[in-house]
């Protein structure tokens, strides 16, 4: 009994700390005694099974096989061999549907073999026979009984990641940073190790050993080596899926995320649109004072990111998209998906963006092609607006200088006023100065 205590804690132990199921690590332990039975005590042609109960760690052994009809092994042969003879020749035979059947002595029994063994039996029933194991199992029998329990554990831990992550692509989960194989990142998540290419990485982002990171799992396919699960930091649904994490409406499905265009590491536009009259999507996604906006950009390493509002009228949609550039015009062909945009002078810089990194972005994220011009006259309107401000301000200017014109005037008359004023007080102080004289 203290042996099959041990043996059920180790069970346990391996289904936490590899994510695998109590009954498949029972079926492994199953399948590897009965490897352990086939390389001891064995025959050419036994289906061998096993039972494995770990509250007592008993151990049965059984041969399993089908009964099927009664047939000529000589006649059945004889059309077997013809067949091999037809496909030496070149010629495709369907085994299935010219009603040709084989026989395995190995996994089947004719019913009349099977009726001395078991009155009872028919066509289509399984024929178990237990069988018994003479002594101990031997050094090569443990030995085969080992690889098959490791091969068989491994790949149920492969199955079981597959399956676990198949379901997650698109989502974004959190993961460390293991190390580094020349350009790729390792990525432990979950007790399984992901892959981030350096097309899926940001540019200027530096992965350090140890370093929590959110990423997004992109796809999941079973290779030779097991799962391989591809992680992302560029995607464009990486940007969704952090808007959707940090925006409760975006969450809620009150405000969609119409398009995201992105050049990871530098700069990013996303339309948004909502429904209800009530809600600013924009401001929904920006945040008090920025701060939904602000967290995103904190997790992309400072990428920028202009949030516009989507707008089914493709003008109105190009022309945010050309954000925070102004737009005088749009002229669109529909056929060709052109949009000719024409913006003033002083807005061609903008409206094309860095390197021609707005226009670009625009276009991905409206999905049409988009030619910038610029243009030296003002907009509709505006050369009565400038003329109108020009005359008022030559009239101002008219204004004020008559206004300095008299503020001299009133300054000389001040200082003419004090010249005559100092002349006639000079005399009065040289007559005190005589009398005072004479009196002595």
């Amino acid at each position: 009994m203290e042996d099959a205590k041990q043996i059920k804690q180790a069970i346990q132990q391996i289904c936490e700390e590899k994510n695998i199921p109590y009954d498949s690590v029972i079926e492994t332990i199953e399948a590897a005694l009965a490897a352990a039975y086939r390389k001891d005590f064995g025959e050419k042609n036994q289906n061998v099974k096993s039972e494995f109960n770990p509250e007592t760690a008993e151990v049965k052994v059984f041969d399993v096989k089908t009964v099927v009809d009664n047939m000529d092994l000589e006649e059945l042969e004889a059309v077997l061999e013809a067949v091999r003879e037809r496909r030496e020749a070149g010629e495709e035979v369907d085994e299935e549907a010219e009603g040709i059947i084989r026989f395995n002595p190995k996994t089947e029994i004719m019913v009349k073999d099977a009726k001395e063994i078991k009155k009872t039996v028919k066509i289509g029933d399984e024929l178990i026979q237990e069988l018994t194991i003479p002594d101990e199992f031997g050094r090569m029998a443990a030995q085969t009984a080992k690889q098959v329990i490791i091969q068989r554990l491994r790949e149920v831990e492969r199955d079981t990641i597959y399956n676990s992550f198949k379901d997650k692509e698109g989502a974004l989960v959190v993961g460390t940073v293991q190390r580094r194989e020349g350009r790729i990142v390792m990525i432990d998540i979950d007790n399984a190790m992901g892959i981030l290419p350096p097309e899926e990485q940001i540019s200027s982002e530096n992965y350090q050993s140890g370093q929590r990171i959110k990423v997004l799992i992109m796809s999941v396919e079973m290779s030779g080596r097991g799962p391989q699960i591809i992680l992302s930091r560029s995607h464009p649904d990486f940007l969704k899926e952090l808007f959707i994490m940090e925006v409760p409406e975006i969450s809620a499905g009150t405000v969609e995320i119409k398009a995201i265009a992105r050049e990871a590491g530098q700069r990013s536009k996303v339309a948004v649109w909502t429904e209800e009259e009530n809600i600013d999507p924009v401001g929904s996604c920006v945040g008090q004072r920025g701060a939904r906006v602000q967290t995103i950009i904190a997790e992309l390493g400072g990428e920028k990111i202009d949030i516009i509002e989507w707008d089914e009228n493709v003008e109105v949609f190009i022309s945010n998209a050309l954000s925070p550039a102004k737009v005088k015009g749009i002229e669109l062909n529909e056929e060709e998906k052109v949009a000719k945009v024409e913006v003033k002078e002083d807005q061609l810089s903008l409206a094309i963006g860095k390197a021609g990194q707005n226009v670009r972005l625009a276009a991905k994220l409206t999905d049409w092609k988009i030619d910038i011009a610029g243009t030296d006259g003002p907009e509709e309107g505006e050369e009565e607006d400038s003329e109108d401000e020009s005359s008022e301000g030559e009239e101002k200017n008219d204004k004020e200088e008559k206004e300095e014109k008299k503020v001299k005037k009133a300054k000389k008359k001040e200082d003419k006023e004090e010249k005559t004023e100092e002349k006639d007080e000079e005399p009065k102080e040289e007559e005190v100065a005589e009398n005072t004289e004479e009196e002595k």
